[in-house]
């Protein structure tokens, strides 16, 4: 039976990064994979979304061009290609997991994974099942879409985001139920490229878990490009014909509505991947379809440790990827690990216009009981974003009003993905309002705002 200092079993973000700092730590590493290296996120989920995000952009910008100074008839889509571009882009990505893979020495394992006693685990592909040993096995199997009673995808009529990824043609209307990143991603995509969107969420505002400030701009930006949405509001039945569904939405003053769509998508959360692994059998807890661990990633079973979306919020893959590092170095017995501080991991949405926070949301702060001072500094405000043709926008600070602490910061508006790692910068260094103040910001640039954004805490504010 081949050993293993560590087995980790899933290679998306978080169990491929863990590998990587395993085995650059000199732990002998393997990693067990059922289906593409990369997961989820490379092939199914972050980067593929992205790529089609950015043939949108293309689009979008190419119905503005009399405003920069150009003139062209008749451009139109291709959806296949858009789509080959998209699948090309992950392919090359998890072709980069594999030769990292390579690169440092840590075997691949193809199959599926189940934990078979005390530091053993069984992997089984093809009706065979080869059994492997390891000291320490890092559990990243990730999740899935989150279905409904009455609501479940079929893959033809009623998408996931695996299936809106690769339409086969392109649908006239769209149904998208939630709107948390993945549904308002998708949203923007086929709103931009002509589809009549209506998105229904059951909380009071779109992008609930953004600051609701954010949000509000957030809602009327989509509602500004033609899309129908709906808060406070439940899907109640689908029902699928030939070629369309009908669904039955109702509000919260119990008011029904009836409408055909040609295809529907689900957007309402995840499940972590936690059947049929041998989990619970081997004494590891799980809560609402994910895994309980510790600060550590530590399962409270000996050895056994896990990471990523399998253990809960926030869903995301750079925090998974910090997991894994964490726990790899816990593994290796290194001096001086922090464990994750969950304040200080940023959320992106890739739609348009962009969205970006990190921290505590203004109502979160007050609920704590902090007093707080907020900067706000408007796109209109700003040079670059005026010559760019993106005035519209946000930037909000929001300091502890006794001690300087930056508790949170939140965008709206182009490129604020990029810009908002500043901040985080920020946070996890304990900067305070009055460090941030005293730091020169490069001129023209859209991170000036994130300065102004501070000043404006403070009342100072130079450019509004």
């Amino acid at each position: 039976m081949e050993s293993y200092d560590v087995i980790v079993i899933g290679s998306g973000p978080a169990g491929y990064v863990c590998a990587i700092r395993a085995a650059q730590l000199g732990l002998k590493t393997a990693i067990v994979e059922r289906d593409q290296l990369g997961g989820i996120c490379l092939n199914w989920g972050c980067i593929p979304t992205k790529a089609l995000l950015r043939s949108i952009e293309v689009w979008h910008l190419m119905h503005r061009l009399g405003e920069f100074g150009f003139s062209a008839e008749n451009f139109k889509f291709d959806l296949a290609k858009i789509v080959e571009r998209s699948r090309k882009v992950s392919k090359q990505l998890s072709n980069g997991v594999a030769f990292l893979m390579k690169k440092h020495k840590i075997t691949v394992i193809g199959g599926e994974a189940k934990l078979a006693g005390e530091g053993k685990i069984a992997v089984s592909k093809d009706g065979n099942i080869t059994e492997y040993a390891a000291k320490n096995v890092v559990l990243a199997t990730g999740a899935r879409a989150r279905t409904l009673p009455g609501l479940e995808p079929d893959g033809k009529l009623i998408w996931t985001y695996r299936e809106a990824m690769v339409p086969p043609s392109f649908p006239g209307s769209l149904l998208v139920v939630g709107s948390g990143a993945i549904g308002i991603e998708f949203a923007s995509f086929y709103r931009t490229l002509g589809a009549d969107v209506m998105v229904v969420e059951v909380l009071d505002r779109v992008l609930p878990a953004e600051d609701e400030e954010i949000s509000q701009l957030a809602h009327k930006a989509f509602v500004k490009q033609g899309m129908t949405i709906r808060t406070g509001t439940t899907v109640e039945k689908l029902e699928k014909g030939t070629g369309s569904v009908t669904a039955t939405i109702r509000a919260r003053d119990g008011k029904a509505e009836s409408f055909t769509v040609d295809r529907v998508i689900l957007a309402v959360g995840i499940v972590g991947n936690v059947e049929n692994n041998g989990f619970e059998q081997a004494g590891v807890k799980v809560e609402r379809t994910h895994v309980v661990v510790n600060q550590w990633g530590e399962t409270g079973v000996p050895g056994l440790w896990a990471i990523g979306d399998l253990v809960g919020p926030p869903w995301l893959a750079h925090k998974g990827m910090h997991e894994g590092v964490i726990v790899a170095e816990r593994i290796a017995g290194m001096k001086g690990v922090h464990p994750l501080n969950t304040a200080n991991v940023p959320g992106c949405t890739y739609c348009y216009p962009q969205v970006a926070s990190v921290g505590l949301t203004e109502a979160a702060a007050k609920t704590l009981g902090r007093k707080i001072r907020v900067g706000k500094f408007p796109f209109i405000g700003n040079g670059k974003a005026i010559a760019l043709g993106e005035p519209e926008g946000l930037i909000k600070t929001i300091f502890d009003a006794e001690t300087g602490e930056l508790l949170g910061a939140h965008m709206i508006g182009a490129e604020v993905t990029e810009l908002i790692q500043g901040y985080v910068v920020a946070k996890t260094g304990e900067l305070t309002d009055a460090e941030l103040a005293a730091t020169i910001f490069p001129h023209p640039t859209l991170s000036e705002m994130m300065h102004e954004a501070v000043l404006a805490a403070e009342g100072r504010a130079l450019h509004i």
